[in-house]
Formats: C-alpha cells, structure tokens, sequence
C-alpha cells in the first residue's frame, strides 16, 4: 500500500459538487503555522481546486491568494469558479470558506502555451551547490510545516541575536521538500511563500508579521517542472520597502539547473 506524501495529503480534495467547482477539504497539522496553516499551502490549495476543475483550460500562468482571516483547524470549502474563457487562457475565482465565512480569496490565471522565442533576463546567482551548504531549521521552534521542507542557506540565515542590528533584508538558499516529492505546479506555488519574514532579518528583531496577498507567477510548463523532479530550487528573496506596518517582498526560484521557474510578490503586515 503506498503512502500519500504529506503535501499530497494536504492537498486532498473532494468533489462536493464537481461541475459547479465546489470541492471540501480538511486542514492537515503536517503544514500548520502559528495561528493557522502555511500560506503557501493554502495558496496550493487554492491552486488545485482549479487544477482538478473538469472545465480547466491549459497550465497555471500566475495565481494571486488574499489571506483575509485565519483558517481554522477543520473542515473548509473551495469554490472555484471559471468566469471567463478566451482561445487560450482562461480567468479563474477561487475562495475559500468555513462556517459560511470567507477567509481566503484567490484569482488564477491559466493558458495554453504556444512554443515561441522565450529566454531569461534574471540569470541565478553564484553559489555553491547544494551538497557544499549544511541544511538548518530556519524559523520558531514548534511551528509543523517547516519539517515538511529541507533547507541549505547560503546567506541570510536567520539572525543567531536578535538585537535589532540587522542590515539587510536578502536571503539566498537551496531547499526542496522533506520527504522528496516531485516538483509539480502546487509545490511550486506553496514554496513561492516559503521565506521567513524579510523584517525579522532587516531589523534582527523578531515582530508579529504575516503574509496579506501574495502573486506568483510560473515561467515553467509541466515537462519543466517534471524535469526538475525533486531536485532542489534555488530560492533568493529580499524586501523594497518597509512603510508603517507593512513591507513589500519579491522572490525568485530557480532549478538546479539555472532556468527560473517562478517569481512572486507579496505584501506583509508587520507590528512593533
């Protein structure tokens, strides 16, 4: 009998009413945060109900997840709706609820691509390969989903002190997911959101902060990403701006081969 990856477990959903785009699911303890699961499965969750929607047009271009409230432990449902279909792509809604709440909201956007001159502006960074960086644990004790990925920083380790004299706010890193799993559309979505939060390294001061909305955008087609299998990713993010409790954060993921794979952009609230 074969056991379902932990990802996949989390990502298990049931036809409630298939044709609508009603789909039921249950939040799995393996990817939970301090106050609710991780962003970024939950922004894979969003993506697969569109994923296993009967009515799908061609591959995920870019997904964009609003964190309205906390999920809670439990039951929840997805609505994933096609509200508009072209030639070749097609314009997604996705919400996700509990109790008759929306706590979750989501647009996609997916396509039929067509083979034209395509080529990368934003080469990799220098840096050693993953077999020479010593994986750690990066974040706060205790928090679940974080067992659930490996991790090689290379720079922008958490701070070891947090005493405020943080300088800069990038991070560069290996990772890849703990079990190995094949890198597929909705792995690729939930570690688009896998860094910790910019602030904390900036300021070496660890302050309640969480991630508002989130756009990730996938420059790969599912041969690239079968290509990758479960290689590992580079992963560099940094910060722009921090304005009066929120701060901007864009991030880039590449294969271990040098082609980007997907960019994103996420706004994050933070307190003193």
């Amino acid at each position: 009998m074969t056991t379902l990856h932990p990802f996949d477990q989390a990502l298990a959903l049931q036809h409630s009413d298939l044709r609508s785009g009603l789909f039921t699911g249950t939040t799995s303890p393996a990817y939970w945060n301090m106050v609710g699961p991780f962003g970024g499965a939950t922004a894979a969750l969003a993506l697969q109900a569109v994923l296993k929607h009967p009515d799908l047009l061609g591959e995920p271009v870019s997904l964009t997840v609003n964190f309205a409230a906390a999920i809670e432990a439990g039951a929840f449902e997805i609505l994933a709706l096609p509200v508009r279909t072209n030639r070749s792509t097609q314009h997604w809604t996705v919400s996700i609820s509990q109790n008759g709440q929306v706590n979750t909201t989501a647009t996609v956007l997916t396509a039929l691509r067509r083979e034209t001159w395509s080529e990368s502006d934003l080469p990799p960074p220098e840096v050693p390969r993953p077999s020479d960086v010593e994986p750690i644990r990066i974040g706060p004790e205790g928090v679940a989903w974080l067992a659930q990925y490996e991790m090689r920083p290379i720079s922008g380790k958490p701070p070891s002190v947090w005493d405020g004299s943080g300088t800069d706010s990038e991070s560069r890193l290996w990772l890849r997911e703990a079990p190995q799993r094949a890198l597929d559309f909705a792995s690729l979505a939930a570690m688009s959101d896998l860094f910790f939060p910019r602030v904390w390294l900036r300021r070496a001061t660890r302050v309640p902060a969480g991630t508002v909305s989130i756009t990730t955008y996938f420059h790969a087609d599912a041969n690239v990403l079968a290509g990758v299998g479960t290689g590992y990713l580079l992963g560099r993010a940094r910060a722009q701006r921090f304005f009066n409790g929120y701060f901007d954060q864009s991030a880039q993921l590449w294969s271990e081969a040098g082609a980007l794979l997907a960019t994103s952009n996420q706004i994050v609230y933070y307190k003193e």
